[in-house]
């Protein structure tokens, strides 16, 4: 016991050992040998047991089981943060530094300039404590509109940060992806992330939106929208996500729309991000909706 204690400490202490303890294979076979040995416990029964993990974002220490770990359930006991939250924060630190560090442990960077678009408030502001980073609103200041971005901002950023936003934008959503590229120095990435179904093509729900307004009707809302040719639209049963601006669901994403619009944008090395970081309490229990990052 002794011998693995020291070895155990040895480990901790060598920041190689920790960037190969990180890497997503052997995160995975480490978690599954602890649920095979684990008394009780069954590798073939899905996610289970208690996880002992560090909050990247504020670097509260928690434990949380497992099967509790939810993509919007808050599973810090500090900052409320969630599994998604946490891998924008670990994506973003793996592109930048080459490893999941959390924002407290960040180096200070002034010379790395990012963007976030209606990013989290409980990121947002450390972030800007540790780069030239800014974070960005639909609805208020400072005020980006991926689909008619300013030309003096193309070109500039190293990292553009968009959590299940691009889903909100009107269509044809290819001009706000041909935006992000845009936006991006050349090598700079784009992390985001958006629900979306594993097969199929992208369901626009408005197609022919054009001019339209959002109406209250009762105890509910109702769309009219004006398409380009002047015949009226009326749209019943809109589906609204929480969060300030505009939040009405415009689309249902599928992966291989997803896909091709990020080259038809001319993005490249596009990774679909399902590895687990259990040392920052992110596990993916499905394969949908998972984060995607992409260089330009």
């Amino acid at each position: 016991m002794k011998t693995l204690s020291r070895l155990k400490q040895k480990i901790s202490s060598s920041p190689a050992c920790r960037r190969l303890l990180l890497h997503p294979r052997i995160s995975k076979l480490r978690y599954e040998l602890a649920g095979f040995f684990a008394p009780g416990t069954r590798a073939a029964a899905g996610p289970f047991g208690s996880l002992s993990f560090q909050c990247n974002i504020c670097g509260q220490a928690n434990e949380k089981n497992i099967a509790e770990l939810g993509r919007e359930d808050p599973s810090c006991l500090n900052c409320g943060s969630t599994v998604r939250m946490r891998a924008m924060v670990s994506l973003l630190s793996r592109e930048m530094f080459g490893m999941s560090l959390a924002i407290p442990d960040f180096p200070v960077r002034r010379d790395i300039r990012g963007m976030g678009m209606s990013d989290w408030e409980g990121y947002a502001g450390p972030l800007a404590g540790k780069f030239d980073y800014s974070n960005t609103y639909y609805h208020q200041e400072p005020h980006l509109d991926i689909t008619d971005i300013d030309p003096a901002l193309e070109g500039t950023l190293d990292f553009l940060i968009s959590t299940d936003v691009l889903e909100h934008v009107a269509p044809p959503v290819s001009v706000a992806f041909e935006n992000c590229a845009r936006l991006l120095k050349p090598g700079g990435v784009l992390i985001f992330s958006v629900p979306y179904s594993l097969s199929g093509p992208t369901q626009e729900h408005f197609p022919e939106l054009h001019e339209y307004e959002i109406l209250r009707e009762g105890e509910g809302y109702i769309l009219k929208n004006i398409t380009r040719d002047g015949r009226e639209q009326m749209f019943e049963d809109l589906v609204f996500h929480g969060g300030g601006g505009l939040t009405l669901e415009m689309r249902t994403f599928s992966l291989p729309s997803l896909l091709e619009d990020l080259d038809r944008a001319g993005f490249k090395n596009v990774k679909v991000r399902n590895e687990p970081d259990f040392e920052r309490g992110i596990y993916w229990h499905h394969e949908w909706s998972l984060p995607i990052t992409a260089r330009k």
